[in-house]
């Protein structure tokens, strides 16, 4: 049995998030579905994922202008295939050991199982000859399974984290499988060369075809907020000199403590004066320990550093551990004089290039870790290695006095490689 869409995304989550009111569902904030949405709709094409609540059965429905076609999950594959399989063992091993990978057979069942689910729901609605798009780590073995069901049909697969290099890689069990799984590819897109050459050396002359692609950001989403509200933001930090940013899931790969110790030497140093951090750390996957391990050793980090150098009702850093707004993000990112993405290993790294298009003018700076994909883009900004404290140390103190003309390449190139282009430069040479 074959559908009737000729295009087809294949994603862990649907493009939509409940709502309160309304239809019941609204549109997810992200690049991905910025991206692909209008793809989409000019395809008659279909999103398969899962909905984002466990033990629910949802029917296919439209919104939008795009086919949905959920995949149901228990509370047990949510467990086992999301928080166990594909965040506890692949998303470590693919981020170098940052933490020691767990590997659970029962993980790995489950894995296989809600993959299988993915392709077969896949296979259904495609139509005959169809292109389909599967999506990052958590489905790599989709693209084999799917090619078994319908031989007919184009598979595409985009990693959005990095790819480990070959030593690394087979320390994993269940190798094979998932090379097994990737070779059933048309195509398959990194975010950097070194991904791609890492998979290729691995792979050797059985390499399915792949192609380096660097996902981007949609600029004209990113909004800087109205008049005034920079100048209210600032007024509510106390009027610092220097405002310094940081945006990031709440993740060990992320290198928070890491920047948040460097703040702190300077603030020791004398360096920095009249200066103040806002870092917003989103809630994720709070149920894995090395998570919350994490979200302990920030807060404790925080509440040494205001503890230290803080006054009544001036703190030094100000802590968010809630998902902020969109429109919001945007005015945050317009007001800070510096941005500090310093993560470990990081595949891409959107944030870096959600703030280059807030600053058209060559106003701020960008601390950027020379680990995060956007360094291979971005590589005017202050560069920095986050293992090394005094490198993060040494890149804020040269973001401290800016750098107009790098600021302004880094937006030119930003507006014009953006997520539209990403998207279609993949589908073009798929």
């Amino acid at each position: 049995m074959t559908g009737d869409n000729s295009f087809v995304i294949v994603a862990n989550r649907l493009p939509v998030d409940r709502a309160d009111t309304g239809s019941g569902w609204e549109i997810s904030p992200g690049g991905l579905v910025a991206a692909l949405a209008p793809v989409l709709r000019h395809h008659d094409g279909c999103w398969v994922g899962w909905p984002g609540e466990a033990d629910t059965q949802v029917e296919p429905f439209e919104f939008d202008g795009i086919r949905l076609h959920p995949v149901s999950l228990s509370a047990h594959d949510f467990e086992n295939f999301y928080e166990g399989f594909s965040n506890s063992s692949l998303w470590p091993l693919y981020h170098d050991l940052i933490v020691t990978p767990r590997y659970e057979a029962e993980w790995w069942e489950s894995y296989c199982d809600v993959n299988r689910r993915f392709a077969e729901a896949a296979a259904a609605v495609a139509a005959p000859d169809a292109v389909v798009w599967v999506q990052d780590y958590q489905l790599q073995l989709v693209p084999g399974l799917l090619r078994a069901l319908r031989p007919d049909l184009t598979i595409g697969f985009f990693l959005h984290i990095p790819f480990p290099g070959p030593d690394i890689f087979r320390q994993l069990p269940w190798r094979e499988e998932i090379t097994r799984g990737l070779s059933g590819c048309d195509l398959i897109g990194f975010q950097r060369a070194e991904d791609e050459e890492n998979f290729r050396t691995l792979m050797g002359e059985d390499a399915p075809r792949t192609g380096t692609f660097p996902i981007s950001i949609d600029p004209s989403s990113v909004s800087r907020g109205g008049p005034g509200d920079v100048d209210t933001l600032r007024a509510s930090l106390g009027h610092p000199r220097t405002l310094l940013l940081g945006v990031d899931r709440l993740d060990y790969t992320k290198g928070i403590v890491q920047r948040l110790l460097a703040f702190e030497n300077l603030l020791e140093q004398g360096v920095l004066d009249d200066a103040v951090v806002v870092q917003v750390a989103t809630p994720s996957r709070e149920r894995i320990d090395h998570y919350r391990q994490t979200r302990r050793e920030v807060e404790e980090t925080v509440g040494r550093i205001n503890g230290r150098f803080g006054d009544v009702g001036r703190p030094v850093v100000h802590y968010i551990h809630r998902a902020v707004p969109k429109e919001r993000l945007g005015v945050f990112y317009a007001a800070a004089d510096i941005m500090l993405v310093t993560p470990y290993k990081d595949g891409m790294n959107l944030v870096a290039k959600e703030y280059v298009s807030c600053h058209p003018d060559g106003s701020g700076a960008l601390v950027l870790s020379e680990f995060a994909g956007a360094a291979v883009e971005l590589h005017q900004a202050f560069l920095c290695n986050p293992f090394d404290l005094t490198s993060v140390e040494d890149a804020i103190r040269a973001a401290a006095a800016g750098d107009e003309d790098a600021m302004r390449a880094m937006h030119a190139w930003v507006t014009e490689h953006d997520v539209q282009r990403w998207a279609a430069d993949f589908l073009e040479a798929l």
